[in-house]
């Protein structure tokens, strides 16, 4: 039975004497999936005004039309972003925001990249959704991955490399709009 299914059921249950262990916690029962309810109305809610958050920002607007980008990760974008824009110089600049600009870990016998440990970290994992949505239903983006794996790329750097290029569009998108 679906979860959801399951707490309307118990959310109309009558508990008889409490007293008796069986009915007492069916009694609990009811007042945990009203609670749920509650919870979950309180979310629907939440959800509801800060869509209409992002979308009263013009660049939150455009945002929103990206392909896995919603209100959650929008909102943490655009607060990274702050309301001075003209702070942000370069691509380079808001990648270093986000967390997202590349530092090499070469050793003496690999060359590689890793990402930067520095930012805004709820930017960072808004770019990190981003990337895990797309790789899931943009095929563009699973083109990519299937062509840098067989290039010999890990899944880890492909993701590094895809936070990088999101975070670009997402400046161009920001300065554009600014």
């Amino acid at each position: 039975m679906p979860m959801a299914k399951a707490v309307d059921l118990a959310a109309v249950f009558q508990p008889g004497d409490v007293t008796d262990p069986g009915q007492g916690a069916r009694w609990v029962l009811v007042r945990l999936a009203r609670r749920i309810q509650h919870l979950n109305a309180e979310i629907t809610e939440f959800d509801t005004t800060q869509r209409q958050l992002v979308i009263a920002t013009t660049p939150g607007r455009t945002l929103l039309i990206r392909p896995g980008v919603g209100p959650d990760t929008a909102a943490a974008l655009l607060c990274a972003a702050g309301d001075n824009l003209d702070r942000m110089h370069s691509e380079a600049s808001f990648a270093a925001l986000c967390g997202v600009s590349p530092v090499e870990a070469s050793s003496g016998r690999s060359t590689r990249h890793r990402l930067n440990l520095g930012g805004d970290r709820r930017a960072n994992n808004a770019l990190w959704w981003i990337v895990v949505t797309r790789i899931r239903i943009d095929t563009a983006t699973k083109a990519y991955v299937q062509r840098r794996m067989t290039e010999g790329k890990s899944k880890k750097d492909i993701i590094r490399c895809l936070k990088r290029y999101i975070a670009r569009e997402i400046f161009r998108i920001l300065r554009h709009t600014a």
